[in-house]
């Protein structure tokens, strides 16, 4: 069973900085896009940031120069590192990636269960 788990998210004071780790398992061919999303309360999911097989990135402007995201292919693994953290930044963070579990050319979405990250002022 194919799954993305993620881990790091907690509470942090404005100005602190948390690391967030997504890791996924299952029969993995391959791993194409990874990226994290977060939804703060009554408002709709965006992206925060992206990172291709090939590790290029993008941002979403409101996080540029404070959130880095990296991967280990190895371990099949995303990680966001976020510094500076502003009470703007409060929301559910969710992983995300396109998976590809076979020699077939279908790639399928996956999303993991989200993590709580609360920043307070």
């Amino acid at each position: 069973q194919v799954q993305l788990v993620e881990s790091g998210g907690g509470l942090v004071q404005t100005g602190g900085s948390l690391r967030l780790s997504c890791a996924a398992s299952g029969s993995i061919l391959s791993i194409n896009t990874m990226g994290w999303y977060r939804q703060a309360p009554g408002k709709q999911r965006e992206l925060v940031a992206s990172i291709t097989s090939g590790k290029s990135t993008n941002y979403a402007d409101s996080v540029k120069g404070r959130f880095t995201i990296s991967r280990d292919n190895a371990k099949n693994t995303v990680y966001l590192q976020m510094n500076s953290l502003k009470p703007e930044d409060t929301a559910v963070y969710y992983c995300n990636a396109d998976l590809k579990l076979s020699l077939l050319p279908i790639v399928r979405n996956y999303w993991g269960q989200g993590t709580q990250v609360t920043v307070s002022s």
